[in-house]
């Protein structure tokens, strides 16, 4: 683990354009993997969450930006999709905006070297500079490892999801 703090410096983290989308299939298929072993009831195997016609959209579109880690050689390392969330005219909920992140994974080869922290603190500073009143982002309880780093990294439960199988 020495290396790991000299290796995060050299990481550089940046807004994903277009050329990142092979890499970035691989890391969907991979957290998708992750939740079809986790509840292959609700997740498809070998499946990813996006097509590359809708990756691509979102790639494009400011409201959705998507961050990358990539390491000194290049390579892509993990990703977080964000999505800017409001709800004006809202009768109940009050008009702030939200930054939520969609999907954050860091490649299964690279975890445990802050990748994945590197990231979250950089969508933090993210949606601080752009006005948000917070981050959220959901979490499958079939998921403890994510659930634990989300707690290290600071994030509260603020609503549960709930099911009975019938």
């Amino acid at each position: 683990m020495e290396d790991t703090l000299a290796d995060m410096e050299k990481l550089t983290i940046r807004r994903a354009v277009a050329a990142d989308m092979p890499r970035i299939d691989d890391l969907l298929f991979q957290v998708a993997q992750v939740h079809h072993q986790g509840r292959p009831d609700l997740f498809k195997g070998g499946a990813k969450k996006y097509t590359d016609d809708e990756l691509s959209r979102i790639l494009a579109d400011d409201r959705t930006p998507v961050f990358v880690a990539v390491d000194a050689d290049g390579l892509l390392l993990g990703y977080a999709f964000c999505v800017f969330q409001q709800h004006p005219d809202n009768h109940v909920l009050t008009d702030i905006t939200t930054l939520y992140i969609d999907d954050l994974c860091v490649d299964e080869q690279e975890r445990g070297r802050h990748v994945g922290s590197a990231l979250y603190r950089f969508v933090l500073d993210f949606a601080r500079e752009s006005g948000c009143y917070n981050v959220t982002l959901n979490v499958w309880s079939c998921n403890p490892g994510a659930q634990a780093f989300y707690e290290r990294m600071g994030l509260t439960p603020y609503k549960i999801g709930m099911e009975q199988i019938l």
